[in-house]
C-alpha cells in the first residue's frame, strides 16, 4: 500500500508509537469538545426558532404555511420547518437523517435535562446521550422525566439492555396505556419483503413475522432443504433452504385460480404464473462486442449483458421504448407538465435536486426553475424534481436555486448559505454570504 501519496500519512510515518497513541488520545478529546459546541449552537438555533402555538404544528403537509414541527416528545419546542431544513443543510446531513439528529440533540436539552448537563459537563458522550434520545421520544413527560433521573448519572457506563429495561420500566409506570399501544404497533408493523435482484441476478428477502408463523416457516423450509438433500442434491444445506423457499412458492402459483364474472356468473380457471417488471437501459455499444454493461434502473447500478440476456430469455412480455435524449429540449404551450417531460427528467436527474436530499424523482414533484406565471418555459432545461417538502421550500420561503450547467445547481439558502448539486452529490460552498468567486459571472448566475 503507497502511504507516502498521503501528506496525513506521511506526517505520521515513522513516529514511536507511544507519540502516536498520544495524538489520537489528543484528537479523541478535541472531537469530544467540538460536539458539545455543535450541541450547544444548535440548542441556541432552536431556542430562537421555536413556534410557540402548538396549533400551528404541521399537520397538514400539502400546507404552505411555515409551521412549526415536532422532531422531539411531548413537551419539547416546535421548530420552524423551514428554517430547519436550512441548518440541516448546513450540518451538511440528509434531510431526514438530520432532522432526526436535531431532533434527538432537542430532545436531551428540553425533556432530558439532566442528561443534557452531563454531556454539556463532557461527562457522557455525545452518541450516548443521542442513543438515550431515542429511547424516550415516544415517552411521555413523566416517563421520560424518570429515565432521565436513571440514566443521568450513569449513563457512560450503563448497558444498552439495562437502557431498554429502564425505559420499558418507565413506560409500565408512567404510562401503561403506552405499553399496550407499543405491543399492539409492534404487531403492525409485521412484514415481509422481497428486495431486487443484483447484477448477479440474486435477491436479499427479510421481514418481521409473527414468531408462530416463523416456526411453521422455518419448519417447511428445513423439511424441504432436507428432502433435497436425500433426493441427491449435493448443494450445502443453506443453498438447499433457499432453493426449498423458492419450490414452496412456485408449490402455491400453481394452484388454479377461480375468477367469477359478476354480472354472468361465469368461472374462468387460469393459472397465476410468474409475473415480474425489470426496466434495464441498453445502449448501440452493448448490442455489439465493444460494451459489455448496461444499465438496470431500479437497481440503479450496472449490470452485465449476459445477465439481461438471463432475464430476456425468461421473460413473458418484452416493451421496447424508444430512446430518450436526456438534452433534448422540447418545451409545450402550457403549464402541466407532459409524461415525457417526466420520464426525460426523471433519467436525467435521478434524485430530488435539494441539497442532501436522495429521495427518487419519480415520488418528486416537477418544479418550474422560472414559474411559469413569469413566463417560465414548460420544458425539461427549466424542470427540475423536488420532494413535496423541498418544493414547498423552494416556493414559500427563501431558498433560492440556479442552474449553473446541465446536472449541476447552485443553492442559496435564507442566510446565505451556497450548496453545489450536481452528479456527486451535495457540495457546500464557502464562505458564505456571498456568490463564489469562480460563479460570480453575473451572466451565469443571477445576483444575490
Amino acid at each position: 500500500m503507497d502511504r507516502k501519496s498521503s501528506t496525513a500519512a506521511a506526517e505520521h510515518d515513522g513516529r514511536p508509537v507511544a507519540e502516536l497513541l498520544n495524538v489520537l488520545d489528543a484528537g479523541v478529546r478535541r472531537r469530544a469538545a467540538l460536539m458539545i459546541d455543535e450541541w450547544a449552537a444548535i440548542v441556541a438555533w432552536a431556542d430562537q426558532n421555536v413556534v410557540d402555538a402548538p396549533e400551528h404544528a404541521a399537520t397538514v403537509r400539502e400546507g404552505y404555511l411555515d409551521t412549526g414541527v415536532p422532531i422531539a416528545g411531548a413537551g419539547a419546542p416546535l421548530v420552524s420547518e423551514f428554517n430547519l431544513m436550512e441548518l440541516i443543510a448546513v450540518l451538511q446531513r440528509s434531510p431526514d437523517g438530520g432532522r432526526a439528529y436535531v431532533g434527538r440533540i432537542v430532545e436531551c436539552a428540553w425533556r432530558l435535562p439532566l442528561l443534557y448537563a452531563q454531556v454539556m459537563a463532557g461527562k457522557v458522550a455525545t452518541w450516548r446521550a443521542e442513543r438515550v434520545a431515542d429511547l424516550t421520544h415516544g415517552l411521555n413527560a413523566e416517563a421520560a422525566a424518570f429515565v432521565d433521573r436513571q440514566v443521568a448519572s450513569r449513563a457512560g457506563r450503563v448497558g444498552w439492555a439495562e437502557l431498554e429495561r429502564i425505559v420499558a420500566t418507565a413506560i409500565l409506570r408512567h404510562d401503561p396505556e403506552a405499553a399496550e399501544d407499543r405491543r399492539k404497533e409492534a404487531s403492525d408493523h409485521r412484514h415481509f419483503d422481497v428486495g431486487e435482484a443484483n447484477e448477479n441476478g440474486l435477491t436479499v428477502i427479510g421481514g418481521l413475522l409473527d414468531a408462530a408463523d416463523a416456526a411453521d416457516l422455518d419448519d417447511a423450509v428445513a423439511r424441504r432443504a432436507s428432502l433435497l438433500g436425500r433426493l441427491g442434491s449435493e448443494d450445502s444445506l443453506d443453498v438447499r433452504r433457499s432453493i426449498a423457499v423458492g419450490e414452496l412458492a412456485r408449490n402455491d402459483l400453481e394452484l388454479d385460480l377461480l375468477t367469477t364474472d359478476t354480472e354472468t356468473g361465469e368461472v374462468t380457471v387460469r393459472s397465476a404464473g410468474r409475473k415480474a417488471e425489470i426496466a434495464v437501459h441498453i445502449t448501440d455499444t452493448m448490442l455489439g462486442e465493444t460494451n459489455p454493461v448496461g444499465r438496470w434502473h431500479d437497481g440503479k447500478r450496472p449490470v452485465l449483458k449476459e445477465q439481461i440476456r438471463e432475464w430476456l430469455r425468461t421473460a413473458t412480455s418484452i416493451t421496447v421504448q424508444p430512446v430518450i435524449d436526456l438534452a433534448d429540449c422540447d418545451p409545450v404551450d402550457r403549464y402541466e407538465i407532459p409524461a415525457r417531460h417526466r420520464k426525460q427528467v426523471e433519467l436525467r436527474d435521478t434524485t430530488c435536486r435539494f441539497p442532501g436530499c436522495t429521495t427518487r424523482a419519480e415520488r418528486c414533484d416537477l418544479d418550474h426553475r422560472i414559474p411559469h406565471s413569469e413566463g417560465g418555459p414548460t420544458c425539461p432545461c427549466n424542470e427540475f424534481p423536488c420532494c413535496r417538502r423541498h418544493h414547498r421550500a423552494k416556493t414559500h420561503s427563501g431558498w433560492h436555486y440556479f442552474v449553473l450547467m446541465p446536472g449541476h445547481l447552485l443553492w442559496r439558502s435564507p442566510h446565505g448559505h451556497f450548496f453545489h448539486v450536481g452528479p456527486n452529490g451535495t457540495q457546500a460552498l464557502d464562505p458564505p454570504g456571498h456568490w463564489p468567486d469562480a460563479l460570480a459571472d453575473p451572466g451565469l448566475v443571477p445576483a444575490a
